[in-house]
C-alpha cells in the first residue's frame, strides 16, 4: 500500500516572497481563523451535487485547497475516500482539527500523482494562480486524475486579473474561460454554469463553475 506521502508524489517547488502566491499565502497566514468563520457554513450542496453525480459510491477525491475542510468533511461524511491539502500551514491545522484527516500542507505546483484520483474538488481555490501558472496547474490536474475522472473548480466571474482584497485573483467570463480552457486537452468540459455567492450578504456576486472530465 502506498503511503501518504508516496500518493501525492510532491515535487519541491520554491516560492519567492514576492510571488503573487506568496502574498496570497501570507493573507490566509493573518486571516485564517476569519475566513473560516466567513466559508465554513457556506451551502455548497448545489456544486457539490453537480460533482459527485459523477463520481461512484467510495470514490476517491482530492480537495484540492480545502480551506476550512468544510467540503472534505461532507465528502468523507457521505463515505468517500478523501485526500485534503493546502498551501496554508495555518488552514491545514484548522481544517484537521475540522475533518479528522492529516490535511497536508501543499502548493497547487507540487501536485504530481498519477492516475490516483476519480475527481478532484478544486472550489475557489485555483482561482488564486496567474493564468500562466494556472495552466501547467490544470495539466497536473488531468494528470493525477484517472481517466474519466472528474474536475470541479470555480473563479470569480469577471475579466479581473491581479491582487484583491490581498489575494491574487484571476476571474473569468464563459467565452474567456472556455478560450484558456481549450488549452488543456486532456480534460473536456462538461457543465459550466454561473452561480450566486452563497455567503450571506454577497449574493450579487457571481461565480462561474466548470466540471471537466479527463478523456
Amino acid at each position: 500500500m502506498k503511503s501518504y506521502t508516496e500518493d501525492f508524489a510532491l515535487n519541491e517547488v520554491e516560492i519567492e516572497s514576492t510571488t503573487p502566491l506568496s502574498n496570497t499565502l501570507r493573507y490566509y497566514a493573518d486571516h485564517a481563523d476569519t475566513f473560516i468563520q466567513a466559508t465554513i457554513d457556506a451551502d455548497m450542496s448545489e456544486s457539490r451535487d453537480h460533482f459527485l453525480a459523477y463520481l461512484p459510491a467510495g470514490a476517491h477525491i482530492l480537495d484540492f485547497g480545502c480551506g476550512s475542510g468544510r467540503d472534505a468533511k461532507t465528502f468523507l461524511e457521505s463515505g468517500y475516500q478523501v485526500d485534503a491539502v493546502d498551501g496554508s500551514e495555518e488552514l491545514c491545522r484548522l481544517a484537521r482539527e475540522i475533518t479528522g484527516i492529516p490535511v497536508r500542507q501543499m502548493l497547487f505546483q507540487e501536485l504530481a500523482a498519477k492516475n490516483l484520483y476519480d475527481g478532484i474538488w478544486a472550489c475557489a481555490s485555483i482561482l488564486h494562480l496567474p493564468k500562466k501558472e494556472l495552466l501547467d496547474v490544470v495539466h497536473r490536474i488531468a494528470a493525477a486524475l484517472k481517466p474519466g475522472g472528474i474536475l470541479y473548480t470555480s473563479f470569480k466571474y469577471g475579466n479581473f486579473e491581479g491582487i484583491r482584497s490581498g489575494r491574487y485573483f484571476t476571474d473569468f467570463t464563459e467565452e474567456s474561460l472556455t478560450e484558456f480552457w481549450s488549452e488543456s486537452p486532456a480534460l473536456k468540459i462538461t457543465e459550466l454554469w454561473i452561480t450566486q455567492d452563497v455567503r450571506p450578504g454577497r449574493e450579487e456576486e457571481r461565480w462561474i463553475n466548470l466540471l471537466a472530465r479527463r478523456a
